[in-house]
């Protein structure tokens, strides 16, 4: 099989098109003919060397399945050969979804929903474990709440706009003015142009000073220092970016906050809730650009760039070399 090979530790020139041998499920996996993967934060992350210890090199990198399954090993039961499926690989658990071909357990993997392509399945998978497990499993965010959801026009953000809606709450997001036309057509009821105005005066102003009951931050640094700035009493701050410099947590403990911090886990129930979304048409994946499996050097390059003007993700179609729709 082919597959994008992680040689050494660096920019996007460290990948290379390498020719493996195809793996074999062994008992309780299944093996997928991989048809699109997609391009995350994490994957660049990995790629320039922030987790050298957990990335033995040469490595298949790479953080999202869609395709069909091709063979089943021993005690298999809820899938058979021909099955579309979806799902996260094991993270810093073996090869990666940068190739042909790809092996995992029964247990992470999900019946891919009818209504998504490969592409726009492969572009939730990750994104949307994190978001559920944000909004849902720490946060426990519920029907009449409200949430500020900071970044709301990339990968993790416009699918939390949708998840969120579609709970039933009442959602404020954060995004340039180039995107508030489309993060509004996800569903939120006010965007906030952070390039131009302060979210902090405006959800206080939007709230009537009662501020949000969470926070889903995908920016960190100084957008999450001031996080504490806007919530309500009680209320719940979920951040997936790492912490450089210690936060702000005399305001927080000041309206009885909570934190969370999210490094997604991989499990079918999250994909199963995330399908039900989008079986009920109220979750849609937005694919913002398309490259072939030997184009990942240049997809990363571009999710790399500041104010790429990409929205939502970036998708590898692996099957289809042609399928490519870079801006």
């Amino acid at each position: 099989m082919r597959a994008m090979s992680l040689t050494e530790f660096g920019g996007p020139d460290a990948f290379a098109l390498s020719e493996y041998e195809t793996p074999k499920a062994g008992a309780g996996e299944v093996l997928v003919r991989v048809h699109a993967t997609s391009i995350n934060p994490l994957d660049y992350q990995v790629r320039r060397g922030d987790y050298p210890d957990l990335v033995p090199l040469p490595a298949i990198t790479g953080h999202d399945v869609s395709g069909v399954v091709e063979a089943v090993g021993s005690g298999v039961s809820a899938f058979k050969p021909g099955d579309a499926v979806w799902y996260t690989p094991q993270i810093f658990g073996g090869h990666g979804s940068y190739a042909e071909y790809h092996v995992a357990s029964e247990a992470i993997v999900g019946h891919k929903p009818a209504g998504l392509t490969h592409l726009e399945a492969a572009s939730l998978s990750l994104v949307g474990g994190t978001v559920w497990e944000a909004l849902f499993t720490r946060a426990g965010l519920r029907l009449g709440e409200t949430v500020l959801v900071h970044g709301a026009a990339g990968g993790v953000g416009h699918v939390a706009v949708q998840a969120a809606k579609a709970s039933g709450a009442f959602v404020v997001a954060t995004a340039s003015g180039y995107d508030a036309d489309f993060v509004r057509s996800l569903g939120a009821d006010v965007v906030i142009d952070y390039r131009t105005e302060d979210y902090v005066a405006v959800v206080n102003r939007e709230t009537g000073g009662v501020g949000v009951d969470v926070v889903l931050d995908t920016i960190g640094g100084d957008t999450l220092e001031r996080s504490p700035r806007v919530l309500a009493q009680l209320g719940r701050i979920v951040s997936i970016v790492d912490i450089p410099n210690p936060q702000n947590l005399i305001e927080a403990w000041g309206c009885n906050a909570s934190y969370h911090f999210v490094f997604t886990r991989q499990n079918r129930g999250k994909l199963d809730e995330l399908a039900t979304l989008v079986d009920r048409g109220l979750l849609k994946p937005h694919v913002g650009a398309v490259y072939p499996l030997a184009g990942i050097p240049d997809a990363h390059a571009l999710l790399e760039r500041p104010r790429n003007g990409v929205r939502g993700k970036i998708g590898i179609a692996v099957v289809d070399e042609n399928a490519s729709s870079q801006p």
